[in-house]
């Protein structure tokens, strides 16, 4: 199940106030206010324009050409404009570039209990940090069971059924020089339309469980460079006992290709029949270099019923 992440306006500046150089002019009292995932999918950040529409529960960046608009009215059109912007409850303002903030705009954050900071930043800088910031927090997650490894520079989870040698397939790929992520659940972000961020839980960082040798502590026994805190998920490989493909697939030793959709993002996927005498750790990274390939434009398959019908259309 994939949950629905919330933020604070509060804990957004306790994040970035320093990086930002944030200062929290007025508002304070609406500092709970949230932001969700639920709303990511819009614009998070708006840039205003002459105040002409307002996004309810974004973050509202007002730069120079707002401050000019705003300082280029009479006192009444002022306030006016204003009490537009405050119509609808937003979740905070932002003022860039070290902008004068005017008396009335903070007499309406304070009264109506909307954040109001400043930052010496420019606007493009601050969206697209803020945006960022917003994307990773805010991002739809999900826990899945297996194991996550950095094969050749591609993230990998191997999943299969209870006792089938995940962990065991896992610590061999280690000792190849391979990278952990996590063992066991691995927590899934869906980070961008067409990208998942795979995360280990701080709980088990660093940690593989292996049947007859218990709980592993990689870092400590193969060093720094054989974990990694995270990595976006490229492949899947699914370990299945031979009877679930078929022995037609087992015996031509073929990888069934297929996709797993993951918070509504179509993962390529490959499942390797388990078997005695079978290399595994070697099958995974071929099937890591065959998918590399195949984001190329290169496919095995293709190239193979291609040179056969050439064959074919020659005897003719």
């Amino acid at each position: 199940m994939s949950e629905i992440s919330h933020v604070s306006v509060e804990t957004l500046f306790r994040d970035m106030a320093e990086q930002l150089g944030l200062q929290w002019l007025a508002g304070r009292n609406g500092g709970q206010r949230s932001l969700s995932s639920e709303t990511i999918q819009k614009p998070t950040l708006a840039l205003i324009g002459h105040l002409n529409f307002v996004h309810p529960n974004r973050v509202q960046v007002l730069g120079p050409a707002e401050m000019d608009y705003l300082r280029s009215l009479s006192e009444s059109a002022l306030q006016d404009a204003i009490d537009h912007l405050f119509s609808t409850e937003l979740a905070a303002i932002v003022v860039s570039n070290g902008e004068a903030v005017p008396a009335a705009l903070l007499d309406s954050a304070e009264r109506t209990g909307t954040p109001l900071f400043t930052s010496m930043l420019a606007s493009p800088v601050l969206m697209s940090f803020l945006g960022h910031y917003l994307t990773q927090t805010l991002a739809e997650t999900t826990s899945i069971h297996g194991v996550f490894l950095e094969v050749l520079g591609t993230g990998v989870l191997i999943k299969g059924d209870a006792g089938v040698g995940k962990s065991e397939l896992a610590l061999e790929l280690i000792t190849r020089g391979h990278r952990l992520v996590a063992d066991d659940v691995v927590d899934l972000k869906h980070v961008a339309p067409k990208t998942l961020e795979g995360i280990c839980p701080p709980l088990i960082r660093d940690f593989l469980e292996v049947r007859g040798l218990g709980i592993l502590n990689i870092r400590v026994l193969f060093g720094e460079m054989a974990v990694k805190p995270q990595k976006n998920l490229k492949l899947i490989v699914e370990l299945v006992h031979p009877q679930e493909i078929g022995e037609v697939s087992l015996n031509r030793l073929d990888m069934v290709a297929s996709t797993e959709t993951i918070l509504g993002v179509a993962i390529p996927k490959v499942r390797i029949p388990v078997a005695a005498g079978r290399n595994l750790a070697v099958l995974v990274e071929v099937a890591v270099r065959n998918h590399r390939l195949k984001r190329r434009g290169i496919n095995p398959v293709e190239q193979l019923i291609k040179r056969q019908q050439a064959a074919i259309d020659g005897n003719g």
